[in-house]
């Protein structure tokens, strides 16, 4: 007998940025509203959703493959569905190569998947890539993972279109919801006990909800009653206006760390990725966040081998890494995306050239950052303890400058700020010792 909606289970696997897990909260409060139960086993779940990202082509591969396995948990009555960037990208395509997928819907489309799951079982293949310039969920009911932190989505969508990225095509225009619905949404969690809010954004301080800017948000915000920090990702670079970093400065919540994407310290390749600021111009934004936020911590997102990028240009980013000082590095050798621009620009990089300038990047990225850590060792620090860590009994946290702290606790040490000592480090994370019991919230 086929089960009623209310018994209905739904698995969603989240792939890609915190967007993307922020965007399966929403899935799961829609489907929450028709009757359907979330479930963390695809064995028996009625509904099955892999949330993806269409960023890199490695990604995408992956998600196939975890389709394929999926699809061993599907029987008469059960809907397979993909969702999220590679979705909206691939569109009726996706459908075509896998055809035991029974859904694909885009990022502006999880409103409408309860009917689209009825369509689903009634026997079709149904396909929902609309772009709609309008859709904020602002009535979903997010389910949240538990915990002490929240993401809140402030922004969707991306009007820069650099040359390699294929989001403003996945995502569509860029749109920000109005600042009271922030406020409101972050009041809520803060009573439901979040201490820890995340803003997200495509370019998140470009936000304007056409009478208010990022400043303006980040101060109504940090302002609100049990919210103890406040941090954002990802912004731009030359984004960061005298009026947003006097808000970072002047907001008790906000966090000293700031995650600022380069992509490439070479000045032609940053004009080829169409970047809008050049080489010192990036330099002198970090120069600026740091006379402001005094220790903060900068991280950034660098891509090697884009068309064009010689050995010279390689040198350029290697330079800047030392210059800017970055205390962590995301770091990615360029995925040809079909769709974007870059794909047209030549000058193709030999893949095992990339390879070993993306090794060569990481080893000196490592170096800077086992350097900087080794001088933290001894330092005190306030601490939320956030979730279990991968050695036994032991927990893991994070400082308000993001340096992660392995500490002897309890699990129901969760959501506890403890002051911590540094007493070691293995080049990225640290060891602490707690030096005074859980700090009262302010």
């Amino acid at each position: 007998m086929e089960p009623t909606p209310a018994q209905r289970r739904v698995y969603i696997e989240t792939y890609g940025c915190q967007m993307n897990v922020a965007d399966s909260s929403l899935m799961l409060g829609t489907l929450g509203r028709e009757g359907f139960v979330p479930t963390d086993d695809p064995e028996g779940a009625d509904v099955l959703l892999v949330n993806t990202c269409a960023v890199r082509d490695n990604a995408e591969q992956r998600v196939l493959g975890r389709v394929g396995e999926l699809q061993r948990f599907t029987r008469p009555g059960t809907v397979l569905g993909v969702v999220g960037c590679m979705a909206q990208r691939l569109g009726p395509a996706l459908l075509a190569q896998v055809p035991r997928v029974d859904l694909v819907a885009g990022p502006d489309a999880y409103r409408n998947l309860p009917d689209l799951i009825r369509q689903a079982l009634d026997g079709g293949r149904v396909l929902d890539t609309e772009f709609r310039s309008w859709e904020h969920y602002e009535d979903v009911p997010q389910v949240r993972e538990p915990g002490p932190m929240a993401f809140v989505t402030v922004q969707r969508g991306c009007d820069y279109k650099c040359t390699f990225c294929i989001v403003p095509y996945t995502r569509g225009p860029e749109r920000s919801r109005s600042l009271g619905e922030v406020v409101r949404e972050v009041t809520d969690l803060a009573a439901a006990g979040i201490s820890e809010v995340t803003l997200l954004g495509q370019t998140v301080n470009s936000y304007h909800d056409g009478t208010h800017d990022f400043g303006d948000l980040l101060r109504a915000v940090g302002a609100v009653d049990g919210l103890r920090r406040l941090r954002f990702t990802s912004p731009y670079p030359t984004d960061f206006t005298p009026r947003v970093i006097e808000a970072m400065a002047g907001t008790q919540a906000v966090c000293e760390h700031v995650h600022l994407p380069v992509q490439s310290g070479s000045d032609a390749v940053l004009r080829r990725m169409l970047r809008r600021y050049t080489r010192a111009r990036y330099l002198d934004v970090v120069a600026e966040l740091r006379a402001a936020m005094p220790g903060i911590t900068i991280s950034t997102d660098i891509i090697v081998g884009f068309p064009g990028e010689t050995e010279a240009d390689f040198a350029d980013t290697l330079s800047l890494v030392d210059e800017a000082g970055f205390d962590e590095a995301y770091t990615f050798l360029y995925s040809p995306r079909d769709g974007t621009p870059a794909v047209r620009i030549p000058g193709h990089v030999p893949e095992d050239v990339g390879a070993e300038r993306l090794q060569r990047l990481i080893a000196h990225v490592r170096a800077g950052t086992r350097r900087r850590n080794a001088g933290r060792v001894g330092t005190v620090h306030e601490v939320l303890v956030e979730r279990p860590a991968r050695r036994g009994g032991q927990m893991l946290g994070r400082t308000r400058s993001n340096l992660l702290v392995v500490l002897d606790l309890s699990p129901d040490s969760i959501g506890e700020y403890r002051t911590v000592r540094l007493t070691g480090t293995t080049g990225s994370t640290f060891t602490g010792a707690v030096i005074a019991p859980q700090l009262a919230v302010l």
